[in-house]
């Protein structure tokens, strides 16, 4: 077995920034990160409070869901995670919260729209909610089948450019490159979550923002001109 050491530590201070961003509480969500040449998975224990997580409690699995290091049992939704990283190969790094805003948009089934520039910065079409599970589905491996309902919500949807998602009466996962991108992401999910909660509140009839806007917006951060941000040898505004 490898030294994972620097894994480890890297998805422990993953999992720190949830609370600290108020996205958890007690012992609610995870985030988890792959060495993708090792073919393994360090993710948060379950039911440990992440006031007292240590980079030696976060376990290790392989890509079949079996315990390749660790003293704790893993999180109770690292099947979800491990279908994940079969089936987007460039994610490195998975978060998975229970934060209001976003979870009361997946109790009430619904994606969320893009009313505004904030969300088109980010993603270009409302952030997608699965179907509720069925009966079946839920007695059989309720986790993985958790990871194949975000699979077949992603059937015709790129996990490169849409990196949430909310299971719908669940909560949010969302993903990136690097486990401090899914991070990112799900912060920014939860924002989006809450802005478009309040965008209803003010006005119930409010409509999304204008293709060309949302279109503007997400490709000057994304698109193949992109000015937005930092980069060497552009002007950028």
């Amino acid at each position: 077995m490898g030294n994972f050491t620097d894994l480890k530590k890297r998805v422990l201070e993953c999992n720190l920034e949830l609370p600290r961003h108020k996205l958890v509480k007690f012992t609610f969500g995870n985030g988890s990160a792959i060495d993708r040449d090792a073919g393994v998975v360090a993710i948060k224990p379950s039911g440990v409070a992440y006031e007292t997580l240590t980079a030696g409690d976060i376990v290790l699995v392989d890509l079949e869901n079996k315990i390749v290091d660790g003293k704790l049992c893993p999180s109770s939704d690292t099947r979800t995670h491990v279908v994940l990283y079969n089936n987007f190969p460039e994610i490195g790094g998975i978060v998975h919260t229970h934060a209001a805003y976003s979870v009361a948009w997946a109790q009430a089934r619904k994606p969320i729209p893009v009313f505004g520039t904030t969300h088109a910065d980010h993603v270009s079409i409302p952030v997608p909610c699965t179907a509720i599970m069925n009966d079946t589905r839920v007695k059989g491996d309720y986790e993985t089948e958790t990871g194949y309902q975000i699979l077949e919500t992603f059937k015709y949807l790129s996990y490169r450019e849409v990196e949430m998602v909310l299971v719908a009466g669940h909560g949010p996962f969302t993903w990136g490159m690097t486990p401090e991108k899914a991070v990112y992401n799900a912060v920014v999910l939860e924002e989006l979550a809450r802005m478009a909660m309040y965008t209803l509140l003010i006005n119930p009839d409010a409509g999304e923002l204008p293709a060309s806007i949302i279109k503007k917006h997400y490709d000057r951060k994304h698109g193949d001109n992109a000015y937005y941000g930092q980069n060497e040898g552009k002007q950028k505004k």
